[in-house]
């Protein structure tokens, strides 16, 4: 990859977080996180309390791209008929006619998706991996691009079905937004304190760039010692004493490509060991389980994915990683 499509790269990413900065104040390495969600055509999954911005987050994305959005209320009687559309009888033409659901959007947020059940979980299912919805036995494809960040509550466990670990295969990465510092908090009174910047909120960039970016980014550059590097931590999360599941293989390959993105927001045409160690916990800590003996000690997935990245030898940078 040459340098002037790194620099759009950049460039790119550098737009969108300043835009969606304006709205969201203090949580820059989050907005960067999903910026590098969409750059890999991959789907975010936000675990954190109410109120710290998650719908905010997902309508400023949208906006700075031009892009279509909608909210999914996830509850346990909402139907994947909900979700997906249905057809209804028109009684004007005397015929069927498709009504489309709220998935028919280009930046979806789900709330609280471990409130609905597996049976509507199936069909977002379906819409995160193959970008597709079927209704009464009829496919429609979703709009391109397409993105779902998905939140669940840490903190409330009654009437949720937790994700089964194919749904959870499936966000690219989890993160946590986390409470604003108290000179965030600051900043956000006077922010908010007349008007909601998010309405004056504009697209610097468009769709159709966005795509461009998608496909520039699988050009960055990954040397073999770093492949060696992400291939010895994923194998080393099926090994380590304390997991009852290790990373698939569609995990590594998350690992490989949210690399490549991260090496390019960086301004760089190659990944180096810091981007795969810095995005390891985000990209795998949901597709790993610990054993109920460790869950019972309090020792968390992060936690093994940390001792993981403490052991495994880390390869040193040479002129051979630009290559």
């Amino acid at each position: 990859m040459d340098e002037l499509t790194v620099g759009k790269i950049q460039a790119f990413g550098g737009k969108v977080k300043e835009n969606v900065e304006k709205v969201i104040i203090g949580k820059g390495d989050v907005v960067e996180l999903v910026i590098l969600a969409l750059l890999c055509e991959g789907h975010v999954l936000i675990e954190d309390i109410p109120g710290v911005g998650k719908t905010v987050l997902a309508k400023s994305i949208a906006r700075s791209l031009g892009c279509s959005f909608h909210r999914i209320q996830c509850t346990p009687d909402l139907l994947p008929s909900d979700i997906t559309g249905t057809y209804i009888f028109n009684q004007k033409t005397a015929d069927f006619e498709f009504r489309p659901g709220p998935i028919m959007a280009q930046i979806v947020l789900t709330d609280e998706i471990n409130r609905t059940t597996p049976r509507t979980q199936s069909a977002l299912l379906e819409a995160m991996q193959e970008r597709q919805v079927t209704a009464e036995g009829e496919t429609k494809m979703l709009p391109r691009p397409f993105m779902v960040l998905a939140t669940q509550n840490p903190i409330e466990q009654e009437g949720t079905f937790p994700l089964p670990e194919a749904q959870l295969d499936r966000f690219l990465i989890k993160i946590k937004i986390g409470y604003p510092s108290a000179e965030d908090d600051k900043k956000l009174l006077a922010r908010f304190r007349q008007d909601d910047p998010l309405e004056d909120l504009k697209p610097v960039v468009s769709a159709d760039e966005l795509m461009q970016m998608q496909a520039a980014c699988r050009g960055v550059h990954v040397a073999a010692d770093v492949e060696d590097y992400i291939i010895r931590l994923v194998h080393a999360t099926r090994e380590h004493p304390s997991l009852q599941l290790g990373a698939s293989p569609r995990a590594m390959m998350a690992l490989y490509h949210t690399s490549q993105v991260m090496a390019a927001l960086r301004g760089r045409s190659f990944v180096i060991p810091d981007d795969v160690k810095y995005l390891t916990v985000c990209t795998l800590s949901h597709r790993i389980i610990p054993k109920a003996e460790s869950s019972l000690r309090g020792n968390s997935a992060e936690q093994a994915l940390r001792e993981i990245i403490d052991s495994v030898s880390v390869p040193v940078e040479s002129e051979n990683m630009a290559r």
